[in-house]
């Protein structure tokens, strides 16, 4: 059993890993329904990721309890213990393709959080200033007799 749940958890992997890709060239083209469209695909993924995570804990846990006088590694084969390192490096990877995507995500963030400074300018206040309105607007509230 472990190693199908180790088997899915990989697949699950390289299935997050493709959409984490698509989601980097997706950004880069500004194709943002793609990313939004994918999102639901991903949190469903990760799900079931977690739930094999969970069952191999299980399984390995009680494997373990059964044979408590020998190693982990004693108790798995070769096969299992390349698994375990293949769904090692998977999450490496996710974890680097992760940060890239962030350090993308938060350099468009920034970019569009200046152009709005630039086009609706914040009037800095301090606490305590007596003006609450702009100058701007106290003209347009005038009223001429």
């Amino acid at each position: 059993m472990v190693m199908q749940y180790l088997q899915g958890a990989i697949a699950d992997l390289r299935t997050l890993i493709d959409y984490t890709k698509q989601d980097i060239e997706s950004i880069k083209l500004a194709k943002h329904d793609e990313i939004f469209e994918r999102n639901p695909k991903k949190d469903a993924l990760i799900k079931e990721f977690e739930t094999k995570k969970s069952l191999i804990s299980q399984e390995m846990l009680a494997l373990k309890n059964n044979n408590p006088q020998k190693e982990i590694k004693d108790l798995i084969d070769s096969r299992t213990q390349e698994l375990f390192d293949e769904m090692s490096q998977a999450l490496k990877e996710l974890k680097k393709l992760n940060s890239s995507y962030a350090q993308i995500v938060f350099a468009v963030s920034e970019f569009f959080t200046s152009l709005m400074d630039k086009l609706i300018p914040k009037e800095a206040q301090t606490y305590g200033d007596k003006k609450s309105t702009p100058k701007s607007s106290i003209n347009l509230l005038q009223i001429k007799a």
